[in-house]
This record gives structure tokens, C-alpha cells and sequence, in this order.
């Protein structure tokens, strides 16, 4: 088991949180992480407790300014009343600008792993220790446009790298076939520096690509249109998890 599970569960026991978190490792089988952007909000109560029975292992809340990207999202009342319901981790996605002033705010809110972007930090690795001092994981996230090797110097201290398949800023975009090719890279940047990262992606990503996905390398698999829009979400969670390497 990486090191950054053991010591987190040395720290505050949270046994359940590490299981997830750790299961990678140990069945050796990818993650999900349902993205709620795309769920029906009138009835987001009702969507969220579908979640909590499904087979989907994270929360994914895309958090979005207007300015990162061109689209608003939500902000810190909806995530707490997420939380309130969730019984799987948040997993959020910051496309904002200056997310460090609102990193302590997050973690309030009830955020358990945070990504920032590449993009968005100027002292990227600043950046990161506050996050972990937060008792979060921390993600980084890059563009379509961003090179894998700019993540070269801070690797090792992220638990994780979100790709983004899309650019930021909508669901239901087509997923971006160069993709494969930058998650071979990033594949090859954390076994040569030795780092226990998991690769996320964003992005298009439905049954008919999620296998080949995997198959490049891909933990974590953050879906969301091809969930909600499907007649029976729950199912196709199901499907989507099913996926073998």
C-alpha cells in the first residue's frame, strides 16, 4: 500500500475513506467518480442518494467561476448540502481562478480530495502543501493544451493528476482522441519518477471508451452526461464499473 495511505490512516483512522481511496492498489480495478454537474438539481437530493447505492466510488462536484472557464456551477451552500447527504468522498474540481484563497473554505464544505489547475497556480507547490495541511488529497489538473512534463517537478506530492479530455467548462463535450497519447505520457512520468499518483480524466467518457481507458492506465474514471442522460443512472454506473484491465 503507498505510503500516503499508510500514513493517513496512522493519523485519523478513517478506514473507510482509505479503503476507497487505497482499492486501486489492491484489487487492481479502476474508480468512478459521478460527476453531479449534469444531474437534475430540482431533485438533487433524490440524485444523490441514487449515488450513495450505486456502485459509483466518489462524488465528483465541478466547481466553475466564469472566468477559468466561461460557465458558472455552484458554490460553498451546495456542496455543504451535498455533504449532508453523501456518504461517499467528494472528489472536487476547481476551474477557478485564485483557488487559494478559498482552500480552507472547501475543506469546510466537506471537500476530502481537492484539484486545482495547473493553469490557476502561480506557486503551484505552495499551493499543494496548503492543501495537504488541510488533511485533503490534491489533485492537479491539466488542460487539453497542457504538456504532461510540466507535472514533472511536483509528481511525487500529488496524489493524484485529473486529464482533461475536454476543454473545461461544459458537459456533453466530445472526448478529445489525443487524450490517449498524453495519458501514455503521464503513465510514464510517474513510474519513471517513482510516484504514487493516480490518473483521472474528464471528459466524454462513456461506456464505449471507458475499457479502452482503463486499458491505457486510466484509476479514475469521472463521468457524468453518459450517467444522467442514460434512462437507468444506476446501471449505467454498473456498466461503467464492470470494466476490466
Amino acid at each position: 500500500m503507498p505510503d500516503f495511505v499508510c500514513r493517513e490512516e496512522k493519523r485519523n483512522g478513517n478506514s473507510s475513506f482509505l479503503f476507497i481511496f487505497a482499492q486501486i492498489y489492491i484489487a487492481m480495478t479502476h474508480l468512478l467518480s459521478a460527476s453531479i454537474l449534469n444531474a437534475d438539481f430540482i431533485h438533487l437530493e433524490r440524485e444523490i442518494e441514487m449515488i450513495n447505492h450505486s456502485e459509483s466510488d466518489w462524488f465528483h462536484l465541478d466547481i466553475m467561476d466564469g472566468v477559468f472557464v466561461p460557465n458558472i456551477s455552484f458554490g460553498f451552500s451546495i456542496i455543504e448540502q451535498i455533504n449532508k447527504c453523501a456518504r461517499k468522498p467528494l472528489d472536487v474540481h476547481l476551474m477557478i481562478v485564485q483557488p487559494d484563497k478559498y482552500l480552507e473554505r472547501f475543506h469546510d464544505s466537506g471537500a476530502k480530495i481537492l484539484t486545482v489547475h495547473y493553469e490557476a497556480c502561480i506557486h503551484l507547490h505552495r499551493t499543494i502543501d496548503s492543501i495537504k495541511s488541510l488533511g485533503m488529497k490534491v489533485g492537479v489538473s491539466l488542460n487539453p493544451h497542457t504538456p504532461v512534463s510540466v507535472l514533472e517537478d511536483i509528481i511525487k506530492d500529488v496524489d493524484m493528476v485529473l486529464l482533461m479530455t475536454v476543454n473545461p467548462g461544459f458537459g456533453g463535450q466530445k472526448f478529445i482522441e489525443n487524450s490517449y497519447n498524453k495519458i501514455a505520457k503521464l503513465r510514464q512520468l510517474i513510474s519513471d519518477k517513482k510516484s504514487n499518483a493516480l490518473i483521472q480524466v474528464d471528459g466524454g467518457i462513456d461506456i464505449y471508451n471507458a475499457h479502452k481507458l482503463v486499458l491505457s492506465g486510466v484509476d479514475v474514471l469521472v463521468v457524468g452526461s453518459y450517467i444522467f442522460k442514460s434512462e437507468n443512472p444506476s446501471e449505467a454506473i454498473t456498466k461503467l464499473k464492470l470494466l476490466k484491465k
